[in-house]
């Protein structure tokens, strides 16, 4: 995948019929646990992310956990400004699209209050770990000026970003086939479907990360 072969070199990708996080159902997923196995051969990527987000003059940067917050906590490092993670909540309760939730601990709420924030996650294709800290980003009073990812796929994330007038800066953008469940050819022809993200955590309780938080 053009300049993502480089930090992607230890990344195991496959096909097939996935539920992803959102809801949405894909036929491409990668197992990015690795992603960050060593972290100096990322250095040359997350510093030109950190460069692009220097332009938005960011006081903050915020990572959904797990793998989006080490990618983050490397950009924060390279532009020496603070570090914040959101947690993944899930609601037992919610129907249809996006029912995860991501939320900053308490303790962090005073590091992004009237502050200048981006967003940086690993891998982005719907945006349910983005479009969760947005949120709670949002009521906590902080202003999210950028989003960043060592990789887009899709069109969603540039959509809900052009919706609210932020940037998004990223290395590389692929075309990503994605469907809601309703739409899914893959159902259609009774292919086997997997589940790549963990959703039986109670409302209230950080839900465990598995798989890629897109």
């Amino acid at each position: 995948m053009d300049s993502a072969e480089g930090f992607l070199a230890d990344v195991r990708a496959r096909s097939g019929h996935f539920k992803l996080e959102s809801g949405h159902h894909g036929d491409f997923w990668m197992d990015l646990e690795t992603l960050c196995r060593r972290p100096r051969r990322l250095g040359p990527w997350t510093d030109q992310i950190a460069a692009r987000l220097a332009l938005h003059h960011v006081d903050a940067v915020c990572g959904p956990l797990v793998e989006g917050a080490y990618i983050a906590l490397m950009v924060a490092a390279a532009l020496d400004c603070d570090f914040t993670y959101a947690e993944r909540f899930v609601n037992p309760r919610a129907d249809g699209l996006f029912p995860v939730e991501y939320r900053l601990p308490q303790t962090l709420h005073d590091v992004v209050r009237g502050k200048r924030v981006a967003i940086v996650n690993d891998v982005i294709s719907a945006g349910s770990a983005v479009r969760g800290a947005f949120v709670d980003l949002q009521s906590l009073g902080a202003t999210v000026v950028a989003i960043g990812a060592l990789l887009v796929l899709g069109d969603p994330i540039g959509d809900f970003a052009r919706e609210r007038g932020v940037t998004v800066e990223t290395l590389s953008q692929h075309p990503y086939k994605m469907w809601t469940p309703a739409d899914c050819p893959l159902c259609a022809a009774g292919a086997p479907l997997e589940i790549v993200a963990t959703d039986a955590v109670g409302y209230g309780a950080p839900a465990p990360a598995r798989g890629r938080r897109e």
